[in-house]
């Protein structure tokens, strides 16, 4: 056990910020009048899934624009890999990307693009001096762990909406990502392909131990996928534990999730 000042700080407190890979503090995001972040603070830990969990409109999407650079917060600090995104400048922030997936609501296929090439594209676009042999090999390894190897020619419209989130996850794995953002991962799939999609992103987490960060308002996805629960009410980080725990809260922002 470690005195500092006045706090006691044990050994498992110490190895747990050590494997901290996401630092957000004091996040503020308005439009206008409409205060969308209001002192929003979070840790992401190795290895761990977490789920944002908060009705529409409450700023999820919000969040997760400002992780991966697209919106500019009005105040506060995300630290990836000891940098803040924020402010920071494109070329050192595409840089950054290369080591975070992102999985969008809409997959976002290029549909003049055969499976083969949406895979290969964030490999261009990162500018990753790769041989052809081993491009081929990062595609087909990238489609068998979502079980799609044989979709390799094929073109997006050929594709099922769960066919299509996988592969769209499968690119999303190409780069060997260290953080994984899901936007809503089982938006508009029937609840058989949802749950496939939620056990797939558990098994790449066990395989490559990333750490994800999930916006959903699926409870089966926040009860089957995470490991640790954050409940975004009036802007801010409202409550955080684990789904069982937070079954039991009796604050009645936080019950109405899970009734």
């Amino acid at each position: 056990m470690i005195q500092a000042g006045n706090d006691i700080v044990t050994k498992q407190d110490t190895q747990q910020a050590d494997s901290c890979v996401m630092s957000i503090r004091n996040l503020y995001k308005a439009f206008g009048s409409n205060q969308v972040l209001n002192d929003f603070s979070l840790d992401l830990y190795k290895g761990e899934n977490v789920v944002v969990l908060g009705k529409s409109g409450s700023g999820k999407s919000v969040l997760i624009k400002c992780i991966i650079g697209l919106l500019q917060p009005d105040k506060g600090s995300i630290e990836m890999f000891g940098k803040n995104i924020p402010g920071m400048k494109a070329e050192e922030l595409d840089k950054i990307r290369a080591k975070v997936g992102f999985l969008f609501q809409s997959n976002a296929l290029y549909d003049s693009m055969t499976v083969r090439q949406n895979l290969e594209f964030p490999l261009r676009r990162h500018w990753i001096e790769v041989s052809q042999p081993d491009v081929d090999t990062m595609v087909m390894e990238a489609l068998e762990d979502v079980g799609l190897a044989h979709t390799v020619d094929m073109m997006p419209v050929e594709l099922s909406g769960g066919m299509r989130k996988r592969i769209a996850l499968a690119r999303t794995l190409i780069l060997k990502p260290e953080i994984i953002l899901y936007d809503e991962p089982t938006t508009g799939l029937d609840p058989v392909t949802a749950k496939e999609i939620i056990q797939l992103i558990m098994e790449i987490q066990r395989k490559y131990n990333t750490t994800s960060l999930i916006i959903s308002h699926d409870m089966n996805c926040v009860r089957m996928a995470s490991n640790r629960v954050v409940v975004l009410v009036d802007g801010c980080c409202y409550a955080n534990g684990t789904y069982d725990e937070l079954t039991k809260n009796t604050d009645p922002k936080v019950k109405q999730f899970f009734e």
